[in-house]
């Protein structure tokens, strides 16, 4: 790979020109960073994607190919790609329905507003791939004449499909109605009984690890059905059965879901299985008397995924904050403090109340600078962000609480060029504020060079615009490849240097 060339068929300063040169020498790498180009021109995509193909793709679903442009017997790909947006020829969906590529027969089948007789065409592909990936995707009539399919992977993807009418896929979870399973991936490729090793050797091996078979497709209809319970068109009163199924997955589905009874909510509540009782703890269709028995649960991310329910009372969100790590992170509850609660918060004598209302960009002068003078770092560190805050209010922040703060002062928008300095001169030093500093548009030169010491800032540091020209040729020698594509990149890099990278 040429790391030099990668850099620079990214940089926004190349002139046509140059790009059209790179074109003309571009291999796949070189031509991922050309067609992310905002400047690329209509003629330019349709030389890239001749000279290479699997670009062409990536530049249909940019936008930048239309129709005109592609030969499905020269670019069947980009021939995909176009009829999965809905831009492609008819004809071309019938010439890649009998594709002896069965990729591209399952690729088309993913496709909506297909011509029918392309659709009847593929429900009976030779390969079971095709036909599940055409139920996974088509239209309610279609799917629910898959959903009586002998093969367990086409009703699998039946049962994902959000398109599948309700009382298909409660039938997909009883069995009622339908025939009975004859064949599934593992039954297709060993003989039944059969139990994939986890940890099986063979790299030819595709079957998923444990899947199993004993005659009754067991691991496929188990998928089948987890795929139904988590699919929003299956009936409540169909899935709330499942509450208390021996399989912890299938139970686990049921936890996110916004329109199960209550009691079933409350059976979940008490679920062994933490992972479970977590996503409950985030479902915004709980009461508020559950949200209360969760609020004590230590099981793990049990109260991490509950301070994130917008329906939580804010007492016991600040309860929570005091114990549980949520992140810098406005949480949909604070998001939807009312002014008086802000006030409530901001006043707070626990510091974690105030941390999280400080995450907000939004209030009043008087109490985000009340915030900015707290004692508490960790209030300082939410508050540092904020685009209002003065120079003078973001020195202050770093002469009381120094090297803990300093990383989030250098992400705020309005840090100036000479604070922003001085920060790389800090001691102690904070690693993380140097690759802020190295990303922030006030940096200046001086900054920069202090932040080219700092391994993991030096890349970031290189395609700044605002670093010297000489330094930024010098770094295109640099023993690390990403600080090289990074100062290819530089639009700052002079033009006549550009030049000369490409000839």
């Amino acid at each position: 790979m040429n790391h030099v060339l990668c850099g620079l068929a990214a940089n926004a300063a190349l002139p046509p020109e140059l790009v059209d040169r790179l074109i003309t020498v571009a291999d796949a790498d070189i031509a991922a960073d050309l067609a992310g180009r905002e400047d690329l021109s209509r003629a330019q995509a349709i030389a890239l994607a001749s000279r290479v193909e699997e670009i062409a793709v990536r530049l249909v679903y940019e936008g930048r190919l239309t129709a005109a442009d592609i030969d499905p017997t020269v670019q069947p790909d980009a021939a995909l790609a176009l009829l999965d947006e809905g831009a492609g020829n008819p004809e071309w969906a019938r010439l890649l329905a009998t594709d002896p590529i069965v990729e591209r027969r399952e690729k088309l089948a993913a496709c909506s507003r297909l011509p029918s007789d392309v659709v009847e065409t593929l429900a009976v592909d030779a390969d079971v791939r095709v036909v599940a990936e055409l139920a996974l995707w088509t239209t309610p009539e279609v799917v629910a004449r898959l959903a009586g399919h002998p093969h367990g992977e086409v009703r699998r993807a039946v049962a994902a499909n959000e398109a599948t009418p309700p009382s298909v896929l409660a039938a997909l979870l009883t069995g009622d109605g339908l025939p009975p399973v004859q064949r599934c991936l593992v039954c297709d490729r060993e003989e039944a009984p059969f139990v994939h090793d986890p940890h099986c050797p063979r790299l030819d091996c595709d079957l998923p690890p444990g899947a199993s078979c004993d005659g009754s497709h067991e691991s496929t209809v188990h998928d089948m059905q987890q795929m139904a319970l988590g699919n929003s068109a299956t009936p409540s009163e169909a899935v709330a059965r499942f509450v208390d199924h021996p399989s912890v997955l299938l139970r686990w589905a049921l936890a996110a879901r916004p329109d199960l009874p209550s009691e079933v909510y409350g059976q979940l509540a008490t679920d062994s299985t933490p992972g479970i009782r977590a996503d409950l703890a985030g479902n915004p269709a709980i009461s508020e008397s559950l949200i209360r028995v969760l609020a004590d649960d230590r099981g793990h991310d049990v109260q991490r995924r509950l301070a994130h329910n917008p329906q939580l009372p804010l007492e016991v969100l600040i309860r929570l904050a005091g114990t549980t790590k949520t992140g810098a992170t406005l949480l949909p509850r604070i998001a939807a403090a009312s002014p008086a609660e802000i006030e409530e918060l901001a006043q707070s004598p626990d510091p974690a109340a105030r941390m999280l209302v400080a995450q907000r960009r939004d209030l009043p002068t008087e109490i985000r600078d009340a915030l900015a003078t707290d004692p508490d770092a960790k209030v300082v560190k939410s508050i540092a962000a904020h685009p209002s805050l003065s120079e003078a209010q973001l020195r202050a922040m770093v002469d009381r609480h120094g090297a803990r703060v300093i990383a989030k002062v250098a992400t705020n928008p309005d840090a100036t060029p000479a604070l922003l300095e001085e920060l790389t001169r800090h001691e102690p030093s904070a690693q993380k504020a140097f690759r802020e500093i190295a990303r922030h548009r006030n940096a200046t030169a001086p900054a920069l060079r202090a932040c080219l010491a700092d391994r993991q800032a030096r890349p970031v540091a290189a395609s700044h615009p605002a670093l010297p020209e000489q330094l930024i040729v010098e770094l295109l020698t640099d023993a690390d490849w990403q600080v090289v594509e990074a100062a290819a990149a530089n639009p700052s890099l002079p033009l006549a240097v550009m030049s000369d990278l490409v000839r």
